[in-house]
C-alpha cells in the first residue's frame, strides 16, 4: 500500500512578504504528486533550519516546532481514518478533509450532522434529515462507518417499526440514511463498495391523497371567525387552494412576485422544492379569488407572515371543526385540493402539472383517478362525442 509522505519546507516560493518573512507549508507526497498544505506559520529566514527542518533562535522556537510536529501528527490522523474505513488515501481527500476542517477521526452521525449544517440545503429539508439522524442516535448512539452494512439498515428499520412508525415513515428516514451515505462516499469517507443499500429494499405503501371537496371548501370559504389569527390561517390556506402552492413557496411570497401581465394578475416565482419557474394567472383561477384574498392584506408579506407548519395545522384543524369540515386535513391539503378541483373542472393533466410545478406528469396524473364523479362526467362526455 502507497502512504504519503510528508515533509516540512519553508519559503518555497523564494519570496519574502512585506514583514520580511515567509511561510512555512507540509509538502504531501504520494505517486511523484504532491500538494503544499499551508501551517499558517510565517518566519524570518534567520529563524529556519532547512537541513533540520526546524525553527530556530526565535522566541517561541519550542511551541512553534509543537505546533509543526502535531500538524503533521493530524494529517496522519486523517490518512489513518482512511485505512480504517477501507479507503485508499489520496491527495485530493486530504486536501478536502483539511478544508472542510474535518476530524481525524468522526463517526458516520457527527459527520452527516456537519455536512447537513454546512449545506446549502433548505431550512425545512435540514431539518427532516437532521431528524433522521436523531432518530439513528436513538437506535445506536455513534454509529460509525463501518456499522453501515445491510444488517444495521435491516436492524434500524425494524427498531423503527417497534417504535409505532408507518411504512412511509420508515421509508422517508431510510431514504435520508441513503442520502447521507452517498455524501460519505462522495466526500471519501466511505467506500463505494460498502453501499449498503445495494441489496436493500425501502418499502413503500401508497399514498392518499387527502383533498376538499367543493361542499368542503364552501364552507370553510363562508365560516365565520372572530380570531384574527384563525382567519389569517384560513386566508392563507384557501389562497394556496386557489394556487396549489407549497406551505414553503406561499412563506417566502413577496411583493415582486405578483405582476402586471396585459393588466391582468399574475403570481411568478421560482419553487423551492424543484427550482422550476411557475406564472399563475391569479384572476382566471378559480374566478380570481387569490387576488381577492391578496386585496385583504396590506401586502403580500403579511398575507405570508404564517405560524410554523405545526401551528399552522393546530390552527387549521380548529377552522375545520368551526366550520363543520369533518375531514381531517393540514396545509397540504390545499395543493391536492387546487390540482383535484381543476382536474375536476376539466383543465388538461398537462395544464395542471404546470401550475402545479410537477416535474413529471406522472406526478400529476394521480389526481384524475380521485374524484368518481370526475370519472363520470368524463364518460358521459365521451358517449355524447360517439352518439354525434
Amino acid at each position: 500500500m502507497q502512504k504519503i509522505r510528508y515533509r516540512l519546507v519553508y519559503n518555497r516560493k523564494k519570496q519574502l512578504n512585506r514583514q520580511g518573512t515567509a511561510l512555512v507549508q507540509v509538502e504531501a507526497k504520494l505517486n511523484q504528486r504532491n500538494i503544499y498544505l499551508t501551517t499558517n506559520i510565517y518566519l524570518r529566514p534567520e529563524h529556519w533550519d532547512r537541513q533540520t527542518a526546524q525553527v530556530v533562535n526565535h522566541p517561541q522556537a519550542t511551541e512553534l516546532n509543537a505546533m509543526l510536529f502535531e500538524y503533521i501528527i493530524h494529517l496522519q490522523g486523517i490518512e489513518l481514518g482512511l485505512w480504517k474505513r477501507g479507503i485508499q488515501p489520496t491527495l485530493a481527500l486530504l486536501r478536502d478533509a483539511i478544508k472542510r476542517k474535518a476530524p481525524a477521526t468522526i463517526t458516520f452521525t457527527d459527520f452527516a450532522r456537519q455536512t447537513i449544517e454546512h449545506s446549502d440545503r433548505s431550512e425545512s429539508t435540514k431539518e427532516n434529515l437532521l431528524s433522521t439522524v436523531k432518530a439513528m442516535e436513538m437506535f445506536r448512539k455513534g454509529t460509525d462507518f463501518a456499522d453501515l452494512t445491510y444488517t444495521y439498515l435491516r436492524d434500524f428499520e425494524a427498531w423503527m417499526r417497534e417504535q409505532g412508525k408507518n411504512v412511509n415513515t420508515i421509508g422517508k428516514h431510510l431514504r435520508q440514511l441513503r442520502t447521507l451515505v452517498n455524501e460519505a462516499i462522495n466526500c471519501g469517507y466511505m467506500s463505494a463498495d460498502a453501499y449498503p443499500f445495494r441489496k436493500f429494499s425501502i418499502k413503500k405503501r401508497k399514498t392518499e391523497h387527502r383533498f376538499l371537496t367543493p361542499d368542503e371548501l364552501k364552507r370553510l370559504e363562508s365560516v365565520q371567525l372572530a380570531d384574527e389569527r384563525h382567519r389569517h390561517v384560513l386566508d392563507a390556506f384557501l389562497f394556496c387552494c386557489y394556487t396549489g402552492l407549497r406551505y414553503s413557496d406561499f412563506c417566502g411570497l413577496k411583493s415582486n412576485h405578483v405582476v402586471r401581465i396585459n393588466r391582468s394578475k399574475w403570481l411568478c416565482l421560482r419553487m423551492q422544492k424543484t427550482e422550476l419557474e411557475i406564472k399563475l394567472p391569479l384572476e382566471l383561477l378559480f374566478d380570481g379569488r387569490a387576488a381577492e384574498v391578496i386585496d385583504r392584506y396590506p401586502s403580500i408579506e403579511s398575507l405570508a407572515a404564517i405560524p410554523c407548519n405545526c401551528e399552522t395545522n393546530r390552527l387549521l384543524a380548529e377552522v375545520g371543526r368551526l366550520a363543520g369540515v369533518r375531514k381531517r386535513f393540514t396545509y397540504h391539503t390545499s395543493r391536492h385540493t387546487c390540482a383535484t378541483l381543476l382536474v375536476h373542472q376539466g383543465v388538461p393533466i398537462t395544464t395542471v402539472q404546470r401550475i402545479l410545478g410537477h416535474t413529471s406528469v406522472k406526478t400529476t396524473q394521480i389526481y384524475s383517478e380521485v374524484m368518481g364523479d370526475t370519472i363520470v362526467r368524463d364518460l358521459k362526455g365521451a358517449r355524447k362525442r360517439f352518439r354525434a
